[in-house]
């Protein structure tokens, strides 16, 4: 139980650290907009497709636990990461400021966090079934 108020304490801390140098910046309502535009969006778009997501696969049977739910939460991370230089409007004044092929790598990030999951249950699988014959 001490552990838990230590780590809380270091949470108030944190927040409070954060909020005093949010008041610190020239214009921190604008900071404070985004930031709760940031929970408006998480709380009515992205935590509701995740829920729907879920029971759409529980309605299907399919079991999201452990190993697939890992590598949809990562995919999920790397495509939060990825979103502004994904849905940037059109081209920019400075080619040097976005100069990757931004989709192009975000689908080969998915891809390799799909095909190195599928891998690892593999090789998880016939360690399990070879241990079995031991």
């Amino acid at each position: 139980m001490g552990f838990r108020y230590v780590m809380g304490g270091f949470g108030l801390v944190l927040a409070a650290w954060g909020g005093w140098l949010l008041c610190r910046q020239p214009e921190p309502w604008r900071i404070a907009a985004w930031l709760g535009g940031a929970v408006v969006v998480h709380d009515g778009f992205i935590a509701p497709l995740v829920i729907a997501i879920a029971a759409l696969a529980a309605a299907a049977g399919l079991r999201l636990r452990g190993l697939p739910r890992g590598a949809l939460i990562v995919m999920g991370s790397l495509t939060a990461i990825a979103l502004p230089p994904l849905l940037r409007p059109g081209g920019v004044a400075n080619p040097t400021v976005l100069p990757l092929e931004y989709l192009r790598n975000w689908l080969l990030a998915m891809a390799a966090v799909a095909l190195l999951t599928i891998a690892y249950a593999g090789v998880r699988t016939v360690l399990r079934r070879a241990g079995r014959r031991a």
